[in-house]
């Protein structure tokens, strides 16, 4: 069996100004607070001794890798982000940023923000633009109708109301 996967599909690279500072926040604490508290437990563990057997020379190892591989990630991935300029997107449309309500074909109403893919968040409905729901949803106004493939199959739903925070 191989181990070769096909590339993944590259994530749209929006992120709302919001996001954006929280991913610069935890960039800085990993970097400035996280990163030396572990190198100092590190290099106490690595001053007792036989560095094999030591489980917590090992695991401040890893840790450290970790933290190194994700300050990696942030600073490349922020340079990438771009925030949109809301001032210029129509206010009765679901675009980028919006919190939109859905009517489902059973009734059920469900309200929803479309964000970038770095900062998804299921239990906010906060759903990423490259979705399949966000990209149905993109640029409809309220009272259209609209179907979308989901994993659940084949769904139809009715726009409500459409917002924009300021």
């Amino acid at each position: 069996m191989s181990r070769w996967r096909p590339p993944s599909e590259a994530s749209t690279a929006l992120i709302t100004h919001d996001g954006r500072e929280r991913l610069r926040a935890e960039l800085q604490e990993l970097w400035q607070v996280r990163r030396p508290e572990v190198v100092k437990a590190l290099s106490a563990a690595a001053a007792e001794g036989d560095r094999s057997e030591n489980a917590e020379y090992i695991y401040r190892k890893k840790q450290l890798g970790e933290i190194d591989r994700r300050v990696r990630y942030l600073s490349k991935r922020l340079e990438v982000l771009k925030v949109p300029e809301q001032d210029k997107t129509p206010r009765d449309r679901i675009f980028f940023s919006a919190w939109f309500e859905l009517e489902h074909e059973d009734g059920n109403l469900r309200r929803y923000r479309i964000v970038g893919p770095d900062e998804t968040d299921a239990r906010r409905n906060w759903i990423s633009i490259d979705s399949p729901l966000a990209r149905a949803a993109l640029n409809k106004a309220v009272e259209m109708e609209f179907e979308v493939e989901l994993p659940t199959g084949m769904s139809s739903f009715v726009v409500i109301s459409i917002q924009y925070e300021e």
